[in-house]
């Protein structure tokens, strides 16, 4: 499987925020989640981190 977890950057720790995710779109300051069962997350921030490697995906709130 390909798909990545996402977590959040609260106080200098990563918080798990939304697993499976298949797809993620950034729009202006809210990055849209899907996961692979077509559930959808949205957050205000930014990319901080993408691993391919390691199918993740770290945020930083706005």
């Amino acid at each position: 499987m390909c798909e990545a977890t996402a977590y959040v950057l609260k106080n200098g720790k990563e918080e798990l925020f939304f697993e499976d995710v298949d797809s993620l779109e950034n729009n202006r300051d809210e990055i849209i989640l899907v996961n692979i069962f077509g559930e959808t997350e949205k957050i205000s921030a930014r990319i901080k981190q993408f691993s391919l490697i390691d199918h993740k995906i770290i945020l930083e709130p706005c």
